[in-house]
This record gives structure tokens, sequence and C-alpha cells, in this order.
């Protein structure tokens, strides 16, 4: 029985024992995102999209010029410089329905690389390993919908034309509320 949550590269080395390649490679241990699976056996990315921290530089009045009865200026104003840290983007859990490791084959993983490759994202060779060229251009192309993962989530894959559309997608059915 597979965990309910289990990181990558313990999936990696399960598939690596079945004879099959090691979806990811060379993911650093603080990237490296989870999967869970659901009870229909669908998989889920849960993955954290760390805090965007800006730092700011200030100059703040400390003393007022004082002028004198003239106009003139008798002392200048005095300011200090002050720096600090903004949270720009808090950090955040996300979880999102993304390919099963065990679909995750060479050949699935180069029809990967070829979409990314002809939409201008992937310059790699087409391996057919899901190795860090191949994450940073899935992650950037998710990029542009708002998803920063190295997974590849199920809507992007859709897009990508390398997994099939629902039933609501294709017009078929009414969508599901919920």
């Amino acid at each position: 029985m597979i965990p309910s949550r289990m990181p990558i590269y313990a999936m990696a080395c399960l598939l690596a024992a079945c004879g099959a390649e090691a979806p990811f490679v060379n993911v650093p241990a603080f990237e490296a995102p989870q999967v869970d699976r659901d009870a229909q056996g669908r998989c889920f990315g849960h993955d954290i999209s760390p805090a965007v921290i800006e730092t700011v530089t200030e100059h703040v009045l400390v003393e007022p010029a004082e002028l004198n009865p003239d106009g003139t200026v008798k002392s200048p104003a005095v300011y200090s410089t002050v720096t600090r840290q903004v949270i720009v983007r808090e950090r955040s859990e996300i979880l999102f329905e993304t390919i099963c490791p065990e679909r995750l084959t060479p050949e699935f993983v180069g029809s990967l690389q070829r979409a990314l490759k002809i939409r201008g994202y992937y310059a790699g060779p087409i391996s057919g390993r899901y190795d860090a060229a191949t994450a940073d251009a899935v992650r950037a192309l998710q990029r542009q919908t708002g998803h920063d993962s190295l997974l590849l989530d199920i809507r992007t894959a859709r897009t990508l034309g390398l997994v099939e559309l629902t039933d609501a997608e294709l017009g078929l059915a009414p969508p599901q509320d919920g």
C-alpha cells in the first residue's frame, strides 16, 4: 500500500525499484513537492508557495528644517535612513490535481518536453527524464497562470494536449457542483 503522502524522492525510488527511470532528477529537498492520492486514485500535488519579501529603504524626517524670520534656512532638516522588509505575498500551501507518478513514463515526459520546446519554455534535449530543466520549464509555463510548482498541474497537461479532456471540458456533460 502506498502511503497517502510521500516525497517525490521516495516515489522516484519506488519507480526505480520497478525498473522505471526516476521521473524527477536533481530536485532540491526544500523544493520537493508531495503527492497525495484520493479514494478514486487521483493524485494531488501538495506544494508550498514561499513568501515574497521585499526590502524597502526610506528616508524618515527626524527633525524639520528651522527657518529664520526672513525665510532663510537656519538649520536643515534631519533625516534618518530606515531599511525594513515587507511581505509582498504571504507563504501559502497549494493543493492541485497532478499527474500520478506512474504516468510520468519516459514517453510521457518526452511528449511533455516536446510540447514545452514548441512553446519556447524548454531548450534541452528530448530525454524522457523529468530533470531540473524540464521542471523549470513546467514551472515557467505554469507561472503564466499563477501556479508556481515543479509538478505538472493536470490543467496544464490538458492545455498541452498530454491528458484527455473531461466530459465537461468537451461539452458532453454539465459541470458538477462542488
